[in-house]
């Protein structure tokens, strides 16, 4: 109905945008061509939805856990239980570091951290795992299958899952770029390696039309037919939910709702390509965006949301209502919550100490719950009934679900179906490590500037009670030190870390294990220091809040995965 291409394909060479042939990145997007791909072998009988995808890997195997097996239907509702990972691996910016899918993904493993069936976390493992599978079992390379069995029959002439783009498409592929300083720099190509199944497309607007028609028209475009339509109508439909108020995922493709629209696609993003693609299947159709740069995951919502307003606009909103005893309520769902998508024992699980949890808390006198950490800014959620709360400024809804008898143990949020949550453990919430940080540090500090000023006193002291007071100065030293190692490792190599583990960080992580065994001499110290009586009283006790701070420092080390290098 509507196409058109936006600024430059290639600024350099002066190439506008052509939605007819401009390859652009379309990230996770990929996906629905492999859970496609998975669906067209289900139906020849060669895949089952419940079958142990154990039964059809033959390099490796996943790993048992819970006394359940991972099955086809769990990867494609992402529903698995993995933990989730990307440091070092993911996007690869280096085509000598691209590996095969079933190497990546056997020494990539990750650890099963729920039973599977339990909770939709996305997962790029798992899609990328269903690829290995497409390929294992139909006997063809995952690329040649996508292009043999979907891109060609379907006349998608400007679109491949190859990395690099191949010859005679290079001159058609889109520069990612990133806005530095004010200015937009061209950036490597990236590989997603072998990960591919999960988000290595390179598709151009035409191209991908024809895919959404063929789901539009149950499996079939321009007379020729990629799936069945029982087995199209099977993918579309609800298979797993989170919450079965809110939208679910289907079989590969996730539900949404605009305007009370029933809306199923997915979305995608790399590093510099930001897309999106739904269908309205009652209404015969679909809308497809894809952004580069800085910025494009908000253009991309703004501009979706403004389709649906404008060409399917809201009904008049049902009164509120009523919140009913809403202090349960409150004492239910209040709390703080995190999305599952998570590392769980690897260095990425440091990004949980760095990202807010969801905070919900009642309001009391408007009848609401104030979320915040969902969005850029809190936001007020009011009962609209059957359990859920709608955003008051906005189209949001959210939803509250565990066991009735005592609080929420997770919320569901409409637009994300295929990422659950769960709330934070009291032993990792970011509030308390804070609080500890701080302490500890201002304990190490006051260590410091104590053995300065005390400096002559400390040289007159005999000699066993001389090495417990430089233990105590050097520990603390050495906690500053660690802090500034690690942080400047991550910061000067931020921009790499999905493609490599930089040196700088490895060697940092020799700091944590350092302070460690400081700790330890502390203790030995501490308790010789208590048994023959050094000092004064007081000035046990002081060195007793030291070796107490080095403790949860310890302890901090080990609970944000900094002991070791515990890489993906």
């Amino acid at each position: 109905l509507y196409a058109k291409g936006y600024g430059s394909q290639n600024i350099d060479k002066g190439i506008p945008v052509d939605p007819a042939t401009s390859l652009f990145r379309i990230g996770s997007t990929s996906k629905l061509f492999t859970w496609t791909a998975v669906m067209q072998l289900v139906e020849q009988g060669k895949l089952d939805l419940d079958g142990d995808v154990n039964t059809y890997l033959k390099t490796f195997k996943i790993r048992d856990a819970f006394g359940k097996p991972v099955r086809i239907r769990d990867l494609m509702t992402h529903s698995a239980g993995w933990e989730d990972g990307a440091l070092g691996y993911l996007i690869i910016e280096d085509s000598s570091g691209v590996e095969p899918i079933s190497t990546t993904l056997e020494k990539h493993q990750p650890d099963r951290v729920r039973p599977p069936g339990v909770l939709a976390s996305y997962s790029n493992y798992g899609a990328a795992l269903a690829g290995l599978i497409v390929q294992q079992v139909s006997g063809e390379p995952f690329n040649d299958y996508i292009r043999k069995h979907i891109l060609d029959p379907l006349g998608m002439q400007y679109a491949t899952f190859q990395e690099p783009v191949p010859d005679a498409l290079k001159p058609y592929s889109t520069v990612g770029y990133a806005d530095e300083n004010g200015i937009y720099v061209a950036k490597p190509f990236e590989f997603v390696g072998g990960f591919r199944p999960a988000g290595s497309g390179s598709m151009s607007a035409f191209s991908i039309t024809h895919f959404m028609i063929a789901h539009l028209q149950d499996g079939e475009y321009n007379g020729v037919r990629i799936l069945k339509p029982e087995t199209a109508q099977l993918m579309h439909r609800r298979a797993f939910s989170n919450d079965p108020r809110l939208p679910s995922m289907a079989l590969g493709f996730y539900e949404q709702e605009f305007n009370g629209v029933h809306v199923i696609g997915h979305g995608g993003d790399t590093q510099h390509f930001h897309t999106e693609m739904y269908l309205v299947p009652d209404a015969q159709v679909g809308i497809f965006a894809s952004y580069i740069g800085d910025g494009g995951g908000k253009a991309r919502e703004g501009l979706v949301r403004g389709f649906f307003d404008r060409y399917f606009p809201a009904k008049t909103a049902a009164p509120p209502a009523a919140p009913g005893d809403f202090a349960t309520i409150a004492k239910r769902d209040a709390g703080a919550y995190r999305f599952a998508r998570h590392s769980s024992s690897k260095f990425e699980k440091l990004i949980l100490l760095f990202s807010p949890p969801i905070e919900v808390t009642p309001l009391e006198k408007e009848k609401r719950l104030l979320v915040t950490g969902l969005g850029e800014k809190p936001e007020q959620f009011a009962p609209i009934g059957g359990g859920l709360f709608e955003q008051v400024e906005g189209h949001r809804r959210i939803g509250f679900t565990g066991d009735s008898a005592g609080p929420a143990a997770r919320m569901s949020v409409e637009d994300l179906p295929f990422m659950g949550t769960e709330r934070v453990p009291a032993s990792e919430s970011p509030k308390l490590w804070y609080i500890l940080l701080a302490l500890s540090a201002l304990i190490f500090l006051g260590a410091l500037l104590t053995a300065f000023y005390r400096r002559k006193d400390n040289r007159a002291l005999p000699a066993d009670q001389r090495r417990a007071v430089l233990l105590a100065t050097l520990t603390s030293a050495w906690f500053f030190l660690t802090v500034l190692a690690l942080t400047l490792s991550v910061a000067l190599n931020f921009d790499t870390l999905f493609s490599h583990v930089p040196g700088a960080l490895k060697a940092a992580l020799v700091m944590p294990i350092v302070f460690v065994l400081l700790t330890i001499l502390l203790l030995v110290a501490l308790v010789q220091a208590w048994r023959v009586g050094y000092w004064t009283a007081g000035r046990r006790v002081r060195f007793t809040i030291l070796v107490l701070a080095a403790v949860s420092m310890c302890l901090f080390f080990n609970v944000w995965n900094l002991l070791g290098w515990r890489f993906g």
